[in-house]
């Protein structure tokens, strides 16, 4: 883990937080903010563009882990969540809501490092797996809007599905534009046709 990160502690707890921050000193953090007040916390997380964020909530309620799934959503980076006390409803809910590292009754500098490490590890891994998800789900609609234009065609022209199929990367070639692109263009035109 690089000691260059920038990071944000969450915490209206003032006393808790300085554990916290100076765990992080200790594993050799610098670039380290805290902030103490939850209102405006997505606005203010924004503004600070860190690079992990360390949230301790005590005991999270309902909207609370609501507050976190806003800020999940909206900053995209790796949090680590402290709490003293949870059930198993907090804990799915604190996943489900993009928390990386989920830590109850942990709060202790030394561990701070290790912690932070799987935080990053964990939100690392699981970008990887949505980015490769996305890129997954992509190309099989490409495919299908591929396949329906290869319909098109093989009902149009009387064409093979490799004749058609042929057409279409020909035609992609000549114009220089992606296949998916001629497939989309030629459904819209027989849309018209229609």
């Amino acid at each position: 883990m690089s000691a260059d990160l920038k990071i944000l502690i969450v915490d209206e707890n003032l006393l808790r937080a300085a554990v916290i921050e100076e765990g992080l000193r200790d594993a050799g953090h610098h670039d380290i903010t805290v902030l103490s007040n939850m209102q405006g916390l997505v606005r203010d997380i924004a503004a600070i563009d860190p690079d992990v964020i360390v949230i301790d909530l005590e005991n999270p309620s309902r909207d609370s882990l609501e507050q976190m799934f806003q800020v999940s959503r909206a900053v995209a980076r790796p949090i680590t969540m402290f709490v003293d006390q949870s059930d198993s409803e907090s804990i799915q809910a604190s996943v489900e809501a993009g928390v990386s590292a989920y830590i109850v009754d942990g709060l202790k500098k030394e561990r701070m490092k290790a912690i932070l490490d799987t935080c990053i590890s964990r939100f690392n891994a699981f970008r990887k797996l949505r980015e490769e998800l996305e890129q997954t789900k992509s190309e099989l609609e490409n495919r299908k809007i591929i396949d329906r234009a290869k319909g098109v065609l093989m009902k149009m022209k009387g064409l093979s599905e490799d004749e058609a199929y042929a057409t279409l990367r020909r035609t992609a070639m000549n114009e220089k534009r992606k296949m998916v692109d001629v497939a989309r263009a030629l459904l819209t035109a027989s849309e018209m046709l229609k």
